[in-house]
């Protein structure tokens, strides 16, 4: 008989995070001052891991799939706005 584990409370998660950059970018002429991150699912690390290349290169792009941007939006980020991303990348995985 298998046992059911009861959760005490339900708790709300928000399945995205606006990310203000603090050094804006521009790409083929649009100008792109804020990113959208979403959830992320275990298939958006198997697409990453699947690219191959350096670990850099494979955050870049799991990075960009969450933000659903192209890889040349991340790369022209300033290394602010990218530490941005890593936290709230953590932050969807915070389970407090």
């Amino acid at each position: 008989m298998s046992e059911m584990i009861q959760v005490e409370k339900a708790v709300v998660k928000p399945m995205t995070a606006e990310i203000l950059l603090d050094y804006p970018v521009e790409i083929d002429g649009v100008s792109v001052g804020h990113l959208t991150m979403r959830r992320p699912k275990v298939r958006d690390k198997k697409v990453s891991d699947a690219q191959g290349g350096t670990e850099a290169e494979r955050e870049a792009t799991f990075f960009a799939n969450l933000c659903m941007v192209s890889p040349k939006v991340i790369d022209e980020l300033d290394l602010v706005d990218y530490a941005k991303l890593g936290e709230a990348f953590l932050g969807f995985l915070n389970r407090n």
